[in-house]
């Protein structure tokens, strides 16, 4: 049994569909083909149901391909243990570096499984669709956020601070309650530029928002600097990376947290998955 026919089943069973799949690979899909029935004859048992309009897993197809997952995962290590280079390792984030960002990029490349990190700047919505099509290995995503395409674990909890300009009249406490800002004054980016962390704001919120959202974040961080009363609600780790001499954030009280996510394709091994979520838990 070969690990390209596990690779190729894998992908098959992913996709439920031999032509995508024989896309991702980079090959023909005759090849699948040939790959996956080769797999059928020699483990004795049908893993895929073929019709001409649709593919799915048989129970043994399902058993088989927790396995396959585990056998490639497994195999990833032993050349690891061989010596073999680190794998770059595609990672789609934000533009602002955090100390969370800096300190996984550090345990990723010092870990058991060594990755040569590589940064790639994409907006939420193009991030997801780079790790379900392949083309990132992972990316963070915060807030409140599902998806039957990609695998999506919880990593850490970070609070959500208000980012106030300083002249802005709570700026001189040690913490500001939701409902002693002004509703009005709130400014919030366009829901298209972050959903999961712009229906997270929006959870946390004691009233709904009388101005439209408008823009993305850095455009609102221009706006609330201008305005003596506007203010808007901002992860404390990426206000790290957007800091501005006007501008200044401050706790909530009480407290609010977002979550933060690691996400990666359904074919990510489990225990690559883990480690990535090891890399950037608290």
């Amino acid at each position: 049994m070969e690990l390209r026919a596990l690779q190729y089943f894998v992908t098959v069973a992913e996709e439920l569909h031999f032509a995508r799949a024989a896309q991702r690979l980079g090959i023909v899909q005759p090849a699948v083909s040939q790959q996956i029935a080769r797999l059928e004859r020699e483990l004795g048992v049908r893993l895929l149901d073929r019709t001409s309009r649709r593919v799915r897993l048989t129970p043994a197809g399902e058993r088989v391909l927790a396995a396959a997952r585990r056998t490639l995962g497994a195999a990833a290590r032993v050349r690891v243990v061989a010596g073999e280079p680190a794998a770059v390792l595609r990672i789609g984030v934000a533009s602002c570096v955090t100390r969370r960002l800096d300190r996984a990029v550090g345990r990723l490349s010092d870990s058991e499984r060594p990755a040569a990190p590589k940064l790639v700047d994409l907006p939420v919505a193009a991030r997801l669709d780079a790790v379900r099509d392949g083309e990132l290995d992972l990316a963070l995503v915060r807030g409140a956020f599902t998806s039957a395409a990609v695998t999506v674990v919880r990593a850490w909890s970070e609070p959500l601070h208000a980012v106030l300009a300083r002249e802005h009249p709570a700026a001189r406490k040690p913490a500001v309650s939701l409902h002693d800002l002004d509703p009005y004054g709130l400014r919030l980016p366009a829901r298209d530029s972050d959903p999961p962390m712009h229906d997270a704001i929006l959870a946390a919120l004691p009233v709904a928002p009388l101005r439209p959202p408008a823009g993305d974040m850095l455009n609102v961080l221009f706006e609330v600097g201008r305005d003596a009363a506007g203010w808007t609600l901002m992860s404390a780790e990426q206000f790290e990376g957007s800091r501005s001499e006007r501008l200044l954030q401050m706790p909530l009280d009480p407290p609010v947290t977002v979550d933060g996510h690691v996400v990666t394709s359904l074919a990510t091994p489990e225990p690559c998955v883990a480690s990535y979520v090891a890399a950037f838990a608290d």
